[in-house]
C-alpha cells in the first residue's frame, strides 16, 4: 500500500471513528498502535508507562476523532502528537517525584573513583551548565531540552512545539551557540 493510500485509509478510519464507528476505531488501533507505542516508549523510557500512555492516548483519540482535520495534518502526525504530548506530561509529572534530570544524568557520568578535586570540578561544571541554560530564551531552552533529554528530532520538535521547522532549527542552533559561548566564558 502506498503512503498516500495509507494516509487516506487512516483518515477515513478516523472520520468513521469520529462518528462512533467502533470497528473502524479498532482497525485504526491495530494499524497504528506499534508506531504510536514506539513514540511513547522513546519518551517515557519505561514499557509499563508507555503502555499506560498509549491507552490514555487512544481514549483521547476516540473522544476527539471528530475534531481531526485532514487538511491540517496527516492522521499519524495528529495521533503521534497526542501520544507525544501525553508522554511528555507523564515525564514532567514524574520529574516532580524523581530526582532532577540534570543530577541523575550527572551522577551517571561521574567516575566513582574520582578524586575530591575532580568532584569539585564536576560540581562547578554542572553549576555552570545550569546557569548557562537559564540564560537561554525559554524556547531555546525547551528545544534543546526536548532534543537532548527526549531525543526528539527537529521535525518532531516542530510538531510538538507547533512551530515551523526552520524556526525550531534556529532555536536549537542559536541556543547551542549561546550555551557554548556562556560555557566558554564560565571556563567550563
Amino acid at each position: 500500500m502506498t503512503a498516500e493510500a495509507q494516509h487516506d485509509r487512516l483518515a477515513a478510519l478516523l472520520g468513521r471513528a469520529g462518528l462512533g464507528d467502533r470497528p473502524a476505531f479498532e482497525e485504526l488501533y491495530h494499524a497504528t498502535r506499534s508506531k504510536l507505542f514506539a513514540v511513547s516508549l522513546r519518551i517515557v523510557r519505561e514499557r509499563q508507562l508507555a503502555e499506560e500512555v498509549l491507552q490514555d492516548s487512544f481514549v483521547s483519540i476516540w473522544n476527539h476523532a471528530g475534531d481531526y482535520a485532514q487538511a491540517k495534518s496527516a492522521p499519524t502526525t495528529w495521533m503521534a502528537a497526542i501520544v507525544r504530548n501525553r508522554s511528555l506530561d507523564v515525564v514532567r509529572r514524574s520529574a516532580h517525584d524523581a530526582p532532577d534530570v540534570d543530577e541523575k544524568l550527572a551522577s551517571q557520568l561521574v567516575d566513582e573513583s574520582a578524586s575530591p578535586a575532580q568532584d569539585y570540578e564536576t560540581a562547578l561544571d554542572k553549576h555552570a551548565i545550569r546557569e548557562c541554560l537559564e540564560e537561554l530564551d525559554p524556547e531555546q531552552r525547551q528545544s534543546i531540552a526536548l532534543a537532548f533529554y527526549h531525543g526528539l528530532s527537529h521535525s518532531e520538535l516542530a510538531a510538538h512545539m507547533r512551530k515551523p521547522l526552520g524556526t525550531v532549527k534556529t532555536h536549537v542552533r542559536r541556543g547551542l551557540l549561546r550555551l557554548k559561548d556562556c560555557l566558554m566564558r564560565a571556563g567550563a
